[in-house]
């Protein structure tokens, strides 16, 4: 039976560090993958103008061609400041999107994660998606972020600790591509969020688990009737 799959990221090029494989998968199954963003992922910088937006919005839709999602609302919280709203305000944007496209497998940030806007979007996906009578969402995962959760630390921003593993050694050319497309977001290796880091981590998630490639995820809740 085919998922209707519903990612939920900070900034748009969240989904393709993350799991950009894991989506290509989903399609390539035939399951219905939406993605929506929460910020322009560039307010915060300093010296940014129209065009850095314009720019980062074609590198998603380029993305969004290269791994087969459709990109659903893309909401205006300011960058890097999400913590400044009522977290009720977030989880009602969450909500709409919930109301319309009714996922059966939600993904999302680890609150695990340095980034301010990663933490406070796992808290709204989790209270928007919190337990109630005739769920339709089976169940949530939550990824990691090259350049994020990484820079995190036990003592002040809890661990990731994955329990699923996604063999995406077949899907590594279509994530490197997407990946490609925000090339403004990319660094120069060895730095964590460089391709070559990206792959580097996705050869350890699969080297734990006996794959050439993997993206790894936290199951958080799974229901099953």
């Amino acid at each position: 039976m085919s998922e209707i799959v519903l990612v939920v990221v900070a900034h748009s090029d969240d989904e393709s560090i993350s799991m950009a494989g894991t989506i290509k998968k989903h399609v390539s199954k035939g399951d219905k993958v939406f993605v929506i963003s929460m910020t322009d992922g560039v307010g915060s910088r300093k010296e940014t103008n129209n065009s850095d937006t314009i720019k980062r919005k074609k590198a998603s839709d380029k993305a969004s061609e290269i791994l087969g999602f459709k990109w659903g609302e893309c909401f205006s919280f300011s960058d890097n400041a999400m913590d400044s709203y009522p977290l009720l305000e977030i989880v009602r944007a969450v909500e709409l999107a919930k109301k319309r496209f009714k996922p059966t497998l939600v993904y999302t940030h680890s609150s695990a994660d340095l980034n301010i806007d990663h933490k406070v979007v796992v808290k709204a996906v989790l209270t928007a998606f919190r337990p109630q009578p005739m769920e339709i969402c089976k169940e949530i995962r939550l990824f990691e972020v090259a350049s994020a959760t990484n820079y995190g630390n036990p003592s002040i921003t809890s661990t990731f600790s994955p329990n699923l593993f996604v063999n995406i050694t077949n899907q590594w050319p279509e994530k490197a591509d997407a990946l490609n497309a925000y090339s403004a977001e990319m660094r120069e290796y060895p730095h964590t969020r460089s391709i070559q880091g990206i792959k580097n981590l996705a050869s350890l998630r699969g080297n734990q688990v006996g794959y050439e490639l993997a993206e790894a995820f936290e199951v958080i809740r799974k229901l099953e009737d």
